[in-house]
């Protein structure tokens, strides 16, 4: 029996299992090897295993005979979100543990990389995100076609759910401050199966985290079969509807500054060509700027005002210029094409260029002007 460390803070490895008897033994006793080298936390292991009909539980059971924090609960099987949140319940109500690790049980992820993540945590680091997808990463065995779906879908999480700093949105090795994770709405998703990785990311960062990523080699599984099913990736496609919708308050107020761009727009030009004697060809760039300047300004003090990062307020004005310089390029060039070629009325080119420009200028605005605070990696 291995006597619990007293006055040390907690740190708990939640484990899901469901028919990893082959694999649960060799991963357990590396989890071991791994708390005894870490000095500064009490590391518990809690199992959630669902039912295996294999030898999981016995497994598990002999295990926890010779050691005094590893820990096991059983449920019905519903998928590895529900596992995890239960998981999650048990370990803080049971420990009030100050970090909580999520780890697979088929061998794919190194326990020692825990090793980095508790000093990573004791820094202030509230997610550390063991990835497969930054510099000094591997991931050895993965077919050229595993490799695309993980890629696109880590794609799809990052630019519409407004993580795309993270390059690993689905990794299950994580290390996460269990104060944070109180604070997080995972029923919001209602994600029960795979998704609740991507979910989970995202209401991490939406709660603030402060977050890491360090690479690591994600090994072959031994035994066993994945778990992933067709209900899991419908799942995922949900959830990200769900997470667009979510983070969907910055575009909506976009679009409320862009309709006031448009009647800047559309006003200016229209007093410049109707009362002023201007030419359209000169009255639309200057409608254009106009509209540009107090875009920025709307969007600076109020779509984006939660984004404010370290970037000055000079630096993101010739980054708003830059991008709207781009967008209103095309804008009036679309716009001379159609009323130069297709000899369509000019008012009528005029608001077909602005939502043209309108879907430019978002995206570069939203991913680089007002991006937010880029996360750190460590390699």
């Amino acid at each position: 029996m291995h006597q619990q460390e007293d006055n040390l803070p907690t740190a708990c490895v939640v484990i899901p299992t469901y028919n990893e008897a082959d694999n649960i033994e060799k991963t357990l006793l590396q989890v071991i090897e791994v708390k005894h080298a870490i000095q500064s936390y009490t590391l518990k292991v809690l199992i959630v295993d669902d039912n295996s009909p294999d030898d999981t539980q016995t497994i598990v059971k002999k295990i926890m005979e010779s050691f005094d924090d590893i820990h096991m609960i059983t449920g019905t099987k519903v998928g590895l979100g529900n596992a995890y949140t239960r998981g999650f319940s048990h370990a803080i109500e049971q420990w009030d543990p100050s970090l909580i690790i999520q780890m697979d049980a088929d061998g794919q992820h190194d326990p020692n990389v825990i090793k980095q993540f508790i000093p990573l945590a004791e820094n202030g680091k509230q997610l550390i995100i063991g990835s497969r997808f930054i510099e000094g990463s591997s991931t050895p065995n993965f077919s050229n076609w595993r490799r695309f779906i993980s890629l696109f879908g880590n794609f799809l999480v990052r630019y519409m759910g407004g993580v795309y700093m993270i390059k690993d949105c689905t990794s299950g090795f994580r290390c996460i401050n269990a104060n944070l994770l109180q604070k997080c709405n995972l029923d919001f998703f209602s994600a029960k199966g795979y998704s609740f990785q991507s979910s989970l990311i995202c209401e991490l960062i939406r709660n603030g985290a402060n977050a890491i990523e360090v690479p690591i080699v994600f090994n072959k599984r031994e035994h066993g079969l994945s778990k992933l099913t067709l209900h899991d990736e419908i799942e995922f496609l949900i959830n990200i509807i769900k997470i667009r919708y979510r983070n969907s308050e910055d575009f909506l107020r976009y679009c409320i500054v862009g309709v006031l761009g448009v009647c800047v727009n559309f006003l200016t030009y229209f007093t410049l060509t109707r009362f002023a004697g201007w030419t359209p060809e000169l009255a639309s760039p200057l409608a254009i700027e106009l509209s540009i300047i107090s875009n920025f300004i709307c969007h600076n003090f109020w779509t984006f005002i939660k984004r404010m990062n370290s970037v000055s307020y000079l630096n993101r004005f010739m980054r708003f210029h830059i991008v709207a310089g781009v967008s209103a390029t095309v804008n009036y060039l679309f716009f001379l094409l159609l009323i130069n070629t297709l000899f369509l009325p000019d008012l009528l080119s005029l608001f077909l260029g602005i939502g043209i420009a309108t879907i430019l200028n978002y995206s570069g605005n939203s991913l680089w002007t007002f991006r937010r605070q880029k996360i750190d990696k460590k390699y």
